[in-house]
Parts: structure tokens; sequence; C-alpha cells
């Protein structure tokens, strides 16, 4: 199963993912197209910055893109880690 198949299937799940240049990224998975994932990330929801549309006052935005094709490994977080 590629990592697009496994991130669209997951959608609105927690992750943890890493990158081969080794940073870690940890976020709700919000959308996902053939290039990239698209995370909502934890910091953002605990009011320390946004990213996207919502960094400018429009909404919450799309989140963080990370390329599919850099991500070393994908894991699923439980619900009580944040």
């Amino acid at each position: 199963m590629s990592h697009y198949d496994f991130c669209r299937q997951n959608v609105g799940r927690p992750v943890k993912i890493v990158t081969h240049d080794g940073i870690v990224h940890r976020g709700i998975i919000k959308r996902v197209n053939p290039s990239k994932v698209f995370i909502d990330p934890f910091d953002a929801r605990r009011g320390a910055g946004g990213y996207g549309y919502g960094f400018f006052g429009y909404g919450r935005g799309l989140g963080i893109g990370i390329a599919l094709g850099a991500i070393a490994t994908i894991a699923f977080l439980p619900f009580f880690f944040w």
C-alpha cells in the first residue's frame, strides 16, 4: 500500500509523520492529493500560530502540506495524545 492510499483511507485521524530528513510532524490528516498530504498540526490547535489561509484570519486554513515522496514513516497517534 502506498503512502497516498494509506493517507486517503485515514483522513481525520491523528498521525505522526517522519520525513527522510528527520523532521517530525504531528497532526490530523485534513486532505490528500496525489503529491501531498495536508495535516492540521497540533500546535495550531493550541493557539500557537496558524498555517495556510487561517494565518491571515480566513478560518483554519489547509494545514501544512508534506510531500508524499519525502515521508519515511507514518504512525497513528492515540486520541489521548493531545
